[in-house]
């Protein structure tokens, strides 16, 4: 294992989940004018993990494989040098995969399958490049889009990559990391000045209200002092004349200079003041979208929670339910038992449909509709299946005709749904249940 990565692997579960390499070693810039090397044959086949270089091996790692991933394949290749106590540290679990991934061994071989499986369909289009420069473009063709993790696998590994396209592929990865590390950092770093910047405007407005009602409550004393000593010097009038004559130029300048420093306040406090409303017109925005958020997930709950009471209901219970016939094959308001297939969705919600769908009694079976899984897999998992849900915002064209005719010809319940929600999800599911299906089984 390189120092390097040992130094800098602790970063590595930050941006694994992402979808970028870690901060690793930085390569040498390779100068095609000083460089004595001979230029590298093409290799006859893809590379291996282990034959890889390695510095290579820290960002596959890291990018290319999530933290589940590594835990599941270290428990079957028996290897605990990343347990802390009994959990898997992710900085170790990080540092001892990319150890391992540097020759062949059981483990080695284990990522590779696994990377190959998982990037299948992205490999293949990398395979229809022939040429080192028809890698290169469409590994960058790859990174504009930022899908970063299957298309650095695809291009390191290619047989036709040189060693100067995998360096720039180590490169443009190297330097996506330092530019998500540097944005998280400069957002934090502004937010932290916003709120300092809030408690210091606050403070100073409250300061200038406070030596504004103070030097009106100076004003209303002197008036009140003032005539108070008029009323008792009323016999010295002529003499009050003459002084107040003596005195008002004087008099009048401190008046001009206190309303001077009083309007220059005043101006400072208007401006605190809209800085201030400002700031809770966004403090309201941010209140009204978590108002939004939270009505949303209510809506959830309760599609969620009517979906329970359908299918907890027991056989009869309301005048309009027909009796049960004890075959749930033919039951409308019943999926317990059976088999839902999912083409498309958004895979961060897979665990939340699951969760729902198992606490209804319902098996769920996931395909992603072509994004990452091959579209030969469809088939089996139609065959296999008892009804079909599709959210068509989040699905492959392809995908999307194949089920439809499928489901079609064999005449097996499928709902259509707009919205790859977690709400989408469950009315599709309620639509099944009430066998309002768009495509109805064949009877």
């Amino acid at each position: 294992m390189c120092d390097e990565c040992e130094s800098k692997g602790l970063l590595a579960g930050l941006f694994a989940n992402a979808g970028v390499a870690t901060l690793f070693p930085p390569a040498p810039i390779p100068d095609a004018k000083s460089d004595p090397e001979p230029r590298e044959q093409p290799a006859r086949r893809r590379r291996k993990l282990w034959e890889l270089e390695e510095k290579q091996h820290c960002p596959v790692i890291g990018s290319c494989l999530s933290m589940e991933e590594l835990k599941k394949i270290a428990r079957k290749a028996g290897y605990s040098g990343a347990m802390s106590g009994s959990r898997f540290d992710p900085y170790r679990l990080h540092v001892e995969a990319v150890s391992l991934s540097c020759s062949r061994n059981a483990a080695a071989e284990a990522m590779h399958k696994l990377l190959e499986r998982k990037y299948a369909l992205t490999i293949t289009r990398f395979e229809r490049a022939r040429t080192d420069a028809d890698v290169l473009a469409l590994w960058r063709e790859y990174l504009e889009r930022g899908e970063v993790a299957g298309a650095m696998w695809a291009a390191l590994t290619h047989k036709a990559a040189s060693k100067g396209t995998r360096h720039v592929v180590y490169g443009d990865v190297h330097m996506l990391s330092h530019q998500i590390g540097a944005g998280q950092a400069a957002d934090l770093r502004r937010l932290e000045w916003l709120e300092r910047r809030h408690g210091e405007l606050a403070d100073e407005n409250g300061r200038l209200k406070t030596e504004l009602q103070a030097q009106a409550e100076q004003d209303a004393r002197l008036r009140q002092k003032l005539i108070a000593e008029q009323a008792q010097s009323a016999h010295l009038d002529p003499l009050l004349k003459r002084i107040h004559e003596f005195e008002s130029g004087q008099a009048m300048v401190a008046i001009g200079r206190r309303l001077m420093l009083a309007q220059a306040q005043a101006a400072r406090a208007r401006e605190a003041e809209a800085r201030i409303q400002a700031l809770e017109e966004r403090v309201g925005a941010l209140r009204a979208d978590k108002a939004r958020l939270m009505r949303e997930r209510e809506e959830v709950s309760r599609e969620r929670d009517a979906l329970e009471q359908l299918w907890s209901a027991e056989p009869g219970a309301t005048a309009n339910e027909p009796a049960c016939t004890g075959d749930c094959t033919v039951c409308p308001n019943s999926l317990r038992g059976r088999c839902v297939l999912c083409v498309g969705g958004r895979t961060p919600l897979l665990p939340q449909y699951r969760q729902l769908a198992e606490r209804l009694g319902v098996r769920l079976i996931h395909h992603d509709g072509g994004r990452e899984e091959a579209l030969a897999r469809l088939p089996d998992l139609l065959n296999a299946s008892d009804a079909v849900i599709c959210p068509t915002d989040c699905v492959g064209h392809l995908a999307y005709y194949q089920l439809k005719k499928h489901c079609k010809q064999n005449g097996k319940p499928c709902v259509l749904t707009r919205n790859s929600g977690v709400a989408g999800f469950a009315a599709a599911l309620t639509r099944l249940a009430e066998g309002r299906a768009d495509i109805q089984a064949q009877t």
